[in-house]
């Protein structure tokens, strides 16, 4: 077989890049649907920019170790002034203040946290010394690192972005080998304060979120419309779905956001259960292949970014599934690979980038220079 195909190609990690691609594929498939059929509505830009984010997620890929290392600070940093500069001069938007403005190029920098943050957290346990991790010494530094940026992205507000930056970076922290008492201790801290978060750090439309999540029939027509109809549209696929292009939910308007937040629900309908297993395969595939490369990592900073980045993915796929689902509050995750949007997709091929950079390190033995061969 190695004389049958190329060595670079066959080097290439297939068990993720053929879900992804399929992924990718089936998105652009709801996507049209979701538009009643017209592919340039939002199929076409869902394929343009996964081929240059793809393309991004290739040349991440290639940069080594040392260099990486060297950057992780300095880029993380950078990225906290970015979110200061949101609070100072960032665009409002649907009453949140989440993007920067250049010309032509806009940015949502609370996106770039959620590597950045697992990034600058491995780096940090990565060269801590193992007898130094269960300390607080140790852990002042570290809850800074996901206490900063997650500050300023509640004041944005973004209730959504806070928790994914929180859950990549407790992983870390888990894993690190943080006693689980303080997990524990956190959680039933958190618990406590619960009621005082809900009245004093939630904006009313996130209250009216959390209420809806918990009795969304109170109000079908009003706050608990979305979920409602999310469940119809799920519901209403059966076994095999109504067919492409078939979803009355979509077509006649009555689910919101079919195309971004909501686009399970536009698929399941078309695609039934079938539709929905094959999308779980792919992710399931994806998420597999990830763990692997940690496990298969040499160092610990490796093992800890790629568990970290793999976290991440999962955190999207999981609250955007829990949500559609009724089973989690709408914080206006989409799914990944296959919803309409550039940031969102951005945060995951940044992801996928990492986990190829350190499949590749595990392959090959690190070299020196801004890239590895």
């Amino acid at each position: 077989m190695s004389g049958i195909v190329p060595a670079p190609v066959a080097r290439q990690p297939w068990m993720m890049l053929f879900p992804l691609f399929a992924l990718i594929g089936f998105g652009a498939l709801v996507l049209t649907s979701a538009a009643a059929g017209d592919f340039d509505a939002y199929a076409r830009g869902h394929l343009l920019r996964f081929a240059i984010l793809f393309t991004m997620a290739v040349v991440i890929s290639r940069f080594n170790k040392p260099t990486v290392q060297m950057l992780t600070y300095p880029g993380y940093i950078a990225i906290l002034l970015l979110l200061l500069a949101v609070e100072v001069m960032g665009q409002v938007q649907g009453g949140s203040q989440r993007w920067l403005e250049a010309g032509p190029i806009r940015i949502q920098p609370s996106e770039l946290m959620k590597p950045a943050a697992v990034l600058a957290l491995a780096h940090y346990y990565g060269g801590l010394p193992v007898g130094m991790v269960p300390s607080f010494r140790a852990l002042m530094p570290a809850a800074a690192i996901i206490l900063l940026p997650i500050a300023f992205v509640l004041l944005q507000p973004d209730l959504g972005t806070s928790l994914a930056i929180a859950f990549g970076g407790f992983v870390v922290m888990f894993l690190a080998g943080l006693p689980l008492r303080w997990f524990v201790t956190a959680g039933i801290a958190g618990l406590a304060l619960l009621p005082v978060a809900f009245f004093v750090g939630l904006q009313p439309y996130q209250q009216k979120r959390v209420l809806t999540f918990l009795d969304p029939e109170n109000d079908p027509l009003g706050d608990g419309y979305q979920i409602t109809q999310s469940k119809i549209a799920i519901g209403s696929g059966g076994l095999f779905g109504k067919g492409f292009n078939e979803g009355s939910q979509s077509h006649l308007n009555y689910l919101p956001e079919p195309h971004t937040d909501f686009v399970f629900a536009t698929m399941a309908e078309e695609w039934g259960f079938v539709g929905g297993l094959f999308i779980l395969t792919c992710f399931g595939l994806i998420l597999f292949w990830g763990l692997k490369v940690a496990k298969a990592a040499n160092d610990r900073f490796s093992k800890l970014l790629a568990a970290g980045m793999t976290a991440t993915i999962f955190f999207y796929i999981a609250i955007n599934l829990l949500m559609v689902m009724g089973f989690a509050p709408v914080v206006g995750i989409p799914l990944p690979f296959i919803s309409h949007g550039g940031s969102s997709m951005m945060t995951n091929m940044i992801c996928i980038g990492v986990l190829m950079m350190i499949h590749r390190w595990n392959r090959s033995a690190p070299r020196t220079g801004l890239v590895g061969g």
